[in-house]
């Protein structure tokens, strides 16, 4: 037979796409250079490096919050760090969930307002994101009975949960966590990365996590050092 075209696979689009990122500030001698950073849809890598490494202007940078002196940022393979500010908050607040080392949770809000916080700024049906708020909560194991009351009534492993729901509400491409352990013991951290994984699993989405802490290297797959950047991402342990 003629004409007949073999099925191919369609090209998997990363879901985060580093080129040739030079960062520096003007004050300061040191310099972040990042050949290249490619991560797909679901991937999750760890990021390791001492304070002072470049971790927190690596993350601003994958947020776009600071955008490169040099090179190219795509998420999703759609430039994003040559985008104007205005479109790059929305791009993010869409497609970025963030989970802080302080948790950033508003102690008088209740737990459900603390996570539809993320679908307000990201334009999100308030009907539709108050029941995926549910779901999460529900699935995250806070009773039902929880999620009325202040962020500040809850215990320190609830807040967490609360802060990954609010992170993943959206289901974003690309989830970002800057040291959220880094305050607990390892019980607590432990039982936080089976539940932050887990989540992202649920939802495909990549995940990046910044620490310190060398010992939750084996959560991941993946890992980058700040520093051997030209090395780039290579299999975890």
């Amino acid at each position: 037979m003629t004409g007949i075209k073999p099925v191919t696979d369609k090209p998997k689009i990363p879901a985060i796409e580093l080129k040739n990122v030079v960062f520096f500030y003007q004050t300061a001698a040191w310099q972040l250079s990042l050949p290249e950073l490619t991560l797909q849809q679901g991937q999750h890598l760890f990021i390791k490096g001492a304070s002072g490494s470049g971790k927190t202007t690596l993350l601003n940078l994958l947020a776009g919050i600071i955008t490169p002196k040099q090179g190219e940022i795509k998420l999703g393979g759609e430039p994003f760090s040559s985008l104007s500010p205005a479109k790059r908050d929305t791009l993010r607040a869409k497609n970025i969930g963030v989970v802080f080392q302080q948790l950033n949770l508003i102690s008088y809000l209740s737990v459900l307002d603390n996570v539809l916080i993320s679908g307000h700024f990201a334009g999100l049906d308030k009907k539709q994101s108050e029941q995926r708020a549910k779901e999460l909560l529900q699935s995250l194991g806070l009773e039902a009975e929880l999620i009325a009351k202040q962020a500040s009534a809850l215990s320190v492993g609830q807040q967490q949960r609360v802060a990954i729901a609010r992170a993943l509400l959206t289901r974003p491409a690309l989830l970002i966590a800057d040291e959220p352990t880094s305050a607990l013991d390892a019980d607590n951290r432990d039982s936080f990365m089976q539940v932050l994984l887990e989540q992202a699993n649920a939802c495909q989405t990549t995940v990046i996590f910044v620490s310190h802490d060398a010992g939750l290297r084996r959560y991941f797959s993946l890992q980058l050092d700040m520093q051997n950047l030209a090395q780039g991402v290579q299999p975890c342990c």
